[in-house]
C-alpha cells in the first residue's frame, strides 16, 4: 500500500478489520478478507517486535482495540457494517475511518470492562513499557498473506494518513561486548542512517546471555545480521564491513 487511493482499490468488499492502539496514540491494524487470519493478539506480537517491548503487551486488549466487520446480509444481499471501538480510542474515529475506508462512519462504543480495562491497573504497566506511552506517529499495517509490516511515518496529524513508507526490523547477533562489537555497531548504525530512507529498529542480541533467541533465528555464528522485516527473512554472517553486501541483503532501493 503506497497511498490511501491504492488501499481503497485493493480493499476487499467483505472483510474484518482489527486495530490496536497504544496509550500514546500509535496504531497497528490489519484487513483480513478471511475474517480469521489475524486477531488482536497477533497485533500485540507485531507491536512487541516493532517497539522492542520486553514482553507481549497483552494488557492493551481489549481496552485499546477496535473492530470493523463488513458482512453480507443473506436476506437483502447488501453489505452491512458493524464497527466497535473501546472508549479509550473513540477519539481516533477519523483515523479508523481513513484506514478502513469507512467514510464518516460513527463507531459504536464498546462497553468499558472494569475487570480488564481498569485505568489504574493499566497505568501500572507504564514504567515497564514506556514506549507505549510515547507517540511515535506510527500507523502500521500488518499484512495477511505476506505477513509484511508497512509503516506510515507522518510529521503532522494532517499528514498522518498520507505519508507511508516501509520499515525495517533488524537484529544483530554478537558474542559478548568487545571493542570489535562496538565498532561493528557504530559502523552499522552509520550505514543505516545514511542508506535507509525508512524507519528501522535494530536490536543487539548477545548469544552468550540470550542463546534461545539465537536458536529461534537460526544463528550459529557471530556476528550475524538478520533482517526480520520485511520478508523474506535474510541473514548475513560476518562481512559486516562490506557495505554492498549489507545493502543487497536489506534490498534497499540502491540495489533494486
Amino acid at each position: 500500500m503506497t497511498d490511501l487511493t491504492t488501499n481503497r482499490l485493493s480493499k476487499p468488499q467483505l472483510f474484518k478489520g482489527i486495530a490496536l492502539f497504544t496509550p500514546g496514540g500509535d496504531l497497528i491494524y490489519c484487513i483480513d478478507p478471511s475474517k480469521q487470519g489475524r486477531w488482536h493478539l497477533h497485533l500485540c506480537a507485531a507491536l512487541q517486535e516493532i517497539l522492542d517491548l520486553p514482553e507481549l503487551p497483552h494488557f492493551l486488549v481489549p481496552c485499546y482495540t477496535a473492530t470493523i466487520d463488513h458482512w453480507l446480509d443473506p436476506r437483502s444481499q447488501q453489505v452491512r457494517t458493524f464497527a466497535e471501538a473501546y472508549p479509550a480510542i473513540m477519539r481516533h474515529q477519523a483515523v479508523l475511518n481513513a484506514i478502513f475506508d469507512a467514510g464518516d462512519l460513527t463507531w459504536q462504543a464498546a462497553p468499558w470492562q472494569d475487570g480488564l480495562c481498569d485505568r489504574m491497573v493499566l497505568e501500572t504497566y507504564r514504567s515497564s513499557f514506556p514506549q507505549l506511552w510515547e507517540d511515535h506517529d506510527l500507523i502500521v499495517r500488518l499484512g495477511i498473506a505476506e505477513t509484511a509490516v508497512k509503516y506510515h511515518h507522518p510529521a503532522t496529524r494532517t499528514q498522518k494518513l498520507q505519508v507511508k513508507t516501509q520499515a525495517y526490523v533488524l537484529r544483530l547477533f554478537v558474542a559478548g561486548h568487545s571493542a570489535n562489537t562496538e565498532r561493528i555497531l557504530h559502523n552499522l548504525h552509520e550505514l543505516l542512517e545514511q542508506s535507509l530512507l525508512q524507519p528501522y529498529t535494530l536490536k543487539v542480541v548477545d548469544v552468550l546471555t540470550n542463546p534461545e533467541q539465537a536458536e529461534i533465528d537460526q544463528v550459529s555464528a557471530t556476528p550475524t545480521l538478520v533482517k526480520v522485516w520485511p520478508h523474506p527473512i535474510r541473514r548475513l554472517v560476518g562481512g559486516l564491513d562490506q557495505v554492498e553486501k549489507i545493502l543487497q541483503m536489506l534490498g534497499t532501493p540502491q540495489q533494486l
